[in-house]
């Protein structure tokens, strides 16, 4: 059983044991908050299809909005590595950050200041209870692995998941070319 004590700053990958999940098939999520009362992460390769601009007509950007995961989907969140241009970050781990003061990033965003490669915005958080998460990484939903900006800010998301089963080897590589909907296969 890995140690789920370190779990902030990992990543979670769904298990392909959990294709009938609507919600978390072939998910990839940042753990952003683990406490021995709850864990908080956001999907990292759901890309809805409209931007920052979007759903807040007075930022002039277009950064994709992700699909942070079913909680609280009528909120934005934003996880970044520019701690000295937003103030009150919350350092997740590996130069990784969550979150911040809202004007600095606006005024940032309005200033062309920031690429895309600096920053994901998200809808909606995963969030587990009190040893839910632990039962459902003992119930072999979901594998833990280390996370670096690439795999947040630059990978290309259709992939990310593809890659890490791949990093992960041994049985999992059968896995990588299995179409979205195995029923097709």
């Amino acid at each position: 059983m890995p140690n789920l004590q370190h779990l902030k700053g990992k990543l979670l990958i769904a298990e392909p044991s959990i294709l009938n999940d609507d919600s978390f098939n072939r998910a990839i999520i940042l753990i952003t908050e683990h406490t021995d009362n709850n864990s908080v992460g956001f999907i990292l390769n759901r890309p809805l299809s409209f931007t920052i601009h979007d759903l807040l007509p007075d930022i002039e950007a277009n950064f994709t909005i992700y699909q942070g995961g079913p909680v609280e989907q009528d909120n934005l969140y934003f996880v970044h590595q520019l701690p000295n241009l937003i103030p009150d970050s919350i350092e997740v781990d590996n130069g990784i950050y969550w979150g911040g003061n809202f004007e600095a990033l606006k005024a940032l965003l309005n200033n062309k200041s920031l690429n895309k490669n600096d920053i994901r915005f998200f809808l909606g958080y995963s969030g587990w209870g009190k040893n839910q998460l632990q039962i459902e990484i003992e119930s072999n939903s979901w594998f833990i692995s280390n996370n670096d900006s690439e795999d947040i800010f630059q990978e290309n998301e259709s992939l990310l998941w593809r890659k890490k089963l791949l990093q992960k080897g041994g049985d999992y590589k059968l896995w990588v070319n299995a179409p979205s909907d195995v029923s097709l296969n």
